[in-house]
């Protein structure tokens, strides 16, 4: 990569980097445009490593050898330096990770062939906050599901916040937007897979038990912050499970909830 020292923000290329803490405008502009934004040298590292494609950088002085094997494998792609007070004033906050990296957004791969081999996979139904959904992928990341499927209106995976709870994970765990429960449901089914429903429902199967014997195939169903999953997702199930609580408490943060989830179902696997 060309290393671009710069002194003022009329250069068009720093397009991608201008105000970041306008959320509204970001979900808009980045996947209408085709980019998202990964933060920091580790998760930049991860991005490149999973295949995407950076469309250019944007980092302090101090962080350039930390991103010289980037920079050695994208020569053609610039990477714009500057001080402190510039580049907050360019993307709107203090820079604390030193770097970004605007990255091509990758096509999404079909459901079918996302699935072919996965056994437990996640479903992420209406999550409006990047933070429980980057959370939610490194709970996937780390215990075990094979796939996400996020609804048509969940929070983009890649979005800023997202990418950076996950640490990058939304980066490595193979994912895809999927349709209304109409067409997921009956894809699910046709795949193999047991659609399990997290829900507090009078029939509701406490979580340890659907664990020990829980079926070859499994899509774990989580529901949104406020009002938990939609009666369509209620109704594609095929079990609704919850996770036994005590001292009063209801429920998790889905986030929590999905780590609790599939630690449960992946330790069971395990000890059989």
């Amino acid at each position: 990569m060309p290393v671009l020292r710069i002194d003022s923000l009329d250069r068009p290329e720093l397009a991608d980097f201008a105000g970041l803490t306008d959320v509204a405008m970001r979900r808009l502009l980045e996947p209408e445009g085709g980019l998202y934004l990964a933060e920091s040298s580790k998760v930049i590292e991860r991005a490149v490593d999973a295949g995407h494609v950076p469309r250019a950088l944007l980092l302090q002085e101090r962080w350039l050898p930390d991103l010289q094997g980037v920079l050695e494998r994208f020569p053609d792609v610039p990477a714009f330096v500057a001080d402190d007070a510039l580049l907050t004033e360019l993307t709107g906050f203090q820079m604390h990770r030193g770097a970004l990296a605007s990255m091509h957004r990758p096509v999404l791969p079909d459901a079918r062939e996302l699935l072919r081999d996965a056994r437990l996979v996640v479903v992420l139904e209406d999550i409006v906050d990047h933070t429980n959904v980057g959370a939610a992928f490194r709970s996937a990341a780390g215990l075990g599901a094979d796939a996400v499927l996020i609804s048509p209106r969940c929070a983009d995976p890649l979005y800023r916040r997202s990418v950076r709870v996950s640490m990058g994970t939304v980066l490595q765990v193979p994912w895809t937007r999927i349709g209304e429960w109409r067409e997921a449901g009956p894809m699910l089914h046709e795949l193999g897979f047991t659609i399990a429903a997290l829900a507090l429902s009078d029939d509701a199967v406490p979580l340890p038990a659907f664990a020990a014997t829980a079926p070859d195939r499994v899509a774990v169903v989580m529901g949104t912050e406020g009002d938990g999953l939609s009666r369509r997702a209620l109704a594609a199930a095929d079990v609704h499970v919850e996770i036994p609580m005590l001292h009063g408490v209801d429920s998790l943060n889905v986030a929590a909830a999905s780590a609790v989830a599939l630690y449960a179902l992946t330790t069971a696997r395990q000890a059989d």
